[in-house]
């Protein structure tokens, strides 16, 4: 090759195996692909989109299948990325493939399909049409396919029963599946998406219907972009006229930037020294141009978010960007407005709850640099954001940040990743840091800074503890709100301010039980029991989702003599109608806020005061900032704390700690009720106190003692298996594969997982600590190569490094 173009590339795929793939370039794309390009490229029978990692001309040694699209003529991860993806590959032992994916939010970009034809063998079969008459589906279809390839919803459209007879013939080997991957034309967006803008006149040769002349006409009368659905007030079937004008290219269509929810937008407070001298802090590192990281610890209601947004425009003011993460989607759009009010089209949002189209508008929107200042959840670390300044991590503490499949990386940690190594400065902000956080400011990994007190002087809300044991002993009744909390609702509802209450439990009744024989109603794919849901009328497992109707009596003993245990969520909203029968109630929970823009609605309506009281899970005690709260009900506080996890007591501390931050944020005072069966549980106690000083100092002892982390890198090993007896050979394979333990590890297990069976599948695991962090990683690199060695479906062991569950 004279020219010294590559011939091959090196593709990490979105397949759960940890290696790459390499294709042969064919000669119109050796000089247009680069790294950090995505491909089309053959995979078995299916097609995928991968990342180029590398090109190159080192010969592979055997017969390579060519790539088959290139999708990106500029590269959609620059190197800094791609170093990062590598990095949580390496880090969080996860396959590179699955790591890049997680990491391009632009499927939205792209059409599958799955496209059916005949092998060579299906082709002789249906010459000779040699199937039996029981077979007239699978003959209809043979037949469609003879013509060409066909997608899957032609053949159901043509023949009844395609589905299951094209399932049978690909077992027979007379037909073959293929996905296809198209790329999507952003003007078949909807018309509430597009925005339509004048270009040019049309030339005399050019045969416009009347609609679109008109279409035009106004366009060109009224300059700058129009939302196309409002458009179709002005011009009828303004959608098909502009489509067909943007083919001509006489108009241009682009996909309309989202717009912030409507929110209050108060003037610019001024800040208190406390504010001040943590942005001073700040700046100071920012116009060093050099890493550094914060540790901002300022109680609920202290004015972090202004700090965060003085930060930001000091940012922007150095010609740098900035990337703000937020731990819930619900907290997204609050935020978003605030952004958007004081930086204005210069905002981007990216989180999971958008469309695949909308996230990749937004990730282009991004990449293009015409967004420099990005708000997202989790995944928006990942922002091709160029030339980055700061990264703020709201809520640092939250376990949200940390993903549940692969790969299990922790959104903080990647961030202050990112930040290191573009030399940027990043805040990691909580009124209760994660005591991990904590434990490095200490120690000087992290610059601690501290908001002591509330804006404007507010005092913190006053906390009152009920044990409801002894509430019970002077009432004789198993009540759901003591006589205390009654009463306080009903005097802020008097007062016409509104109410919080905290129940961290879906459904109406934690289970069913028989009172005749003892049986529990469980999951048949997983190890709990199934939860009442009563407005929905069944019974249903919070971890796959399976559902049975409501049992009218006992399915093992036939006894109609069955009772419902437990509260949830759903039964306190039902009790406060038959307390409060006037008041307005709503409730926020993952069954009530599953739509799109529901918890944003309900959360509006709550602000707006057209809500007095608001039940919900831990999902409503976060973040949110409403002044006329001046009431927050715990309704049981010791959910949680008996979980078979040592983050348990931290994770009840932090959950009560920051509902009650949520009462008193206007200018009335605000009251905390904590109902308790455990009272004088520290994690309780500290947290009525809202004492983070002396939590931290009595937890981080337990940790000392107990060597978990800080003090120790710890991993969570699990092997699951569709069979028990698969699942407990495999784990047994591991545990002699670690006999005798590693110089410096401590191997506990294998085990049965605190849930044996999940979804189908039986767990077993193994955890892993030990003070030395590349010890670990070595061992679970053993680990993994075993598995491959074994031969072991590449399901089948799921490794979470720094876990922060270990259910």
């Amino acid at each position: 090759m004279p020219d010294g173009s590559p011939l091959y590339c090196d593709v990490a795929l979105p397949v759960p195996v940890d290696r790459l793939f390499t294709y042969e370039l064919s000669p119109t794309l050796r000089h247009r692909v680069q790294a950090g390009c995505r491909v089309l490229a053959p995979f078995g029978t299916r097609r995928l989109t991968g990342v180029v990692l590398r090109t190159h001309n080192d010969p592979p040694g055997q017969e390579l299948r060519e790539v088959l699209v290139l999708r990106d003529e500029e590269p959609v991860l620059n190197q800094e990325l791609l170093a990062l993806a590598r990095w949580i590959s390496e880090y969080y032992c996860a396959p590179i493939g699955e790591v890049l994916k997680s990491m391009l939010p632009l499927s939205g970009e792209t059409r599958r399909s799955t496209q059916y034809s005949l092998t060579d063998l299906g082709r002789d079969v249906a010459r000779q049409l040699v199937i039996g008459s029981e077979m007239d589906a699978a003959s209809s279809v043979l037949s469609l396919l003879e013509e060409r390839a066909r997608s899957a919803e032609y053949l159901a459209s043509k023949v009844e029963g395609a589905r299951e007879a094209v399932r049978g013939l690909i077992k027979r080997g007379w037909v073959t599946a293929e996905q296809q991957v198209d790329s999507r034309d952003p003007q078949r967006a909807s018309a509430q998406r597009l925005q339509a803008s004048f270009m040019r006149r049309a030339p005399a040769d050019f045969k416009l219907k009347k609609n679109e002349r008109e279409l035009l006409a106004f366009l060109e009368l009224h300059p700058g972009p129009h939302n196309l659905a409002k458009l179709g007030e002005s011009v009828k079937n303004a959608s098909a006229a502009a489509r067909a004008l943007a083919r001509l290219e006489l108009i241009a269509l682009e996909v309309e930037g989202l717009s912030p929810t409507a929110i209050d937008s108060p003037a610019i407070p001024l800040l208190n020294s406390a504010q001040e001298e943590a942005l001073r802090a700040v700046t100071t590192a920012l116009n060093a141009k050099q890493y550094q990281a914060f540790l901002l610890q300022g109680v609920t209601g202290s004015g972090k978010t202004e700090v965060y947004l003085r930060a930001i425009e000091a940012t922007l003011q150095t010609g740098k960007n900035a990337l703000l993460l937020v731990p819930e989607i619900g907290l997204t759009p609050a935020v978003a407005g605030q952004f958007f009010h004081r930086f204005g089209k210069q905002v981007a949002i990216l989180h999971s709850a958008f469309g695949d189209a909308e996230r990749a508008d937004q990730w282009r929107r991004i990449q293009d640099a015409r967004a420099r200042v990005v708000v997202g959840t989790r995944s928006g670390v990942f922002a091709p954001i160029q030339n980055l300044g700061l990264v703020v991590v709201d809520e640092e503490h939250d376990g949200s940040y940390k993903q549940q499949e692969t790969p299990r990386y922790h959104g903080r940690d990647v961030a202050i990743v990112r930040a290191r190594n573009a030399g940027a400065v990043v805040i990691l902000g909580s009124a209760t840091p994660n005591l991990e956080s904590r434990h490095n400011a200490d120690h000087g990994k992290y610059t601690l800074v501290t908001l002591p007190e509330r804006i404007a002087q507010r005092p913190l809300a006053a906390v009152e503890i009920i044990d409801m044991r002894v509430e019970f002993l002077e009432t004789r009744k198993q009540a759901i709100f003591s006589r205390k909390l009654l009463q306080e609702i009903q005097q802020r509802l008097d007062q016409h301010e509104q109410i919080m209450l905290l129940l961290n439990r879906r459904g109406f009744s934690s289970f069913m039980v028989c009172r005749a024989c003892g049986e529990r109603l469980l999951c048949s794919n997983c190890s709990v029991v199934l939860t009442h849901h009563r407005r929905d009328k069944r019974m249903l497992c919070h971890y796959c989702a399976y559902a049975e109707k409501i049992p009218s009596e006992c399915p093992k003993c036939g006894s109609d003599y069955i009772q419902f245990l437990g509260s949830g969520s759903e039964r306190v909203e039902d009790e406060l109608h038959q307390h409060f029968p006037a008041a307005r109630i709503a409730r926020l929970d993952r069954d009530t806020a599953a739509g799109k823009g529901v918890f944003d609605q309900v959360l509006q309506r709550f602000r707006d005061g057209s809500i007095d009281i608001l039940v919900g899970t831990q999902m409503i005690a976060k973040g949110h900032d409403i002044p006329n709260v001046t009431l927050v009900g715990v309704v049981l506080a010791d959910i949680g704390l008996s979980m078979p996890d040592f983050r348990a007591a931290e994770r009840s501390f932090q959950l009560l700690t920051q509902a009650a931050g949520r009462a008193g944020r206007g200018s009335s005072p605000g009251r905390v009720l904590i109902q308790t069966l455990n009272p004088d549980h520290y994690a309780i106690r500290f947290a009525a106190a809202q004492d983070y000083e002396h939590f931290y100092k009595k937890e981080i002892e337990f940790r000392k003692w107990l060597r978990y982390p800080p003090f120790a890198a710890f991993a969570n090993v699990l092997v699951r298996a569709e069979k028990q007896e698969d699942a407990l050979r495999m784990a047994t394979q591991l545990g002699y594969t670690l006999t005798p333990a590693p110089e410096g590890v401590r191997v506990m297990g294998p085990a049965e997982a605190p849930v044996v069976q999940l979804k189908n599948e039986f767990r077993y695991q193994i955890l892993l600590k030990t003070a030395n962090r590349s010890v670990l990683r070595s061992v679970l690199n053993d680990l993994r190569r075993f598995a491959e060695k074994d031969k072991w479906k590449a399901t089948a062991l799921v490794i979470d490094v720094d876990p922060i569950s270990l259910m």
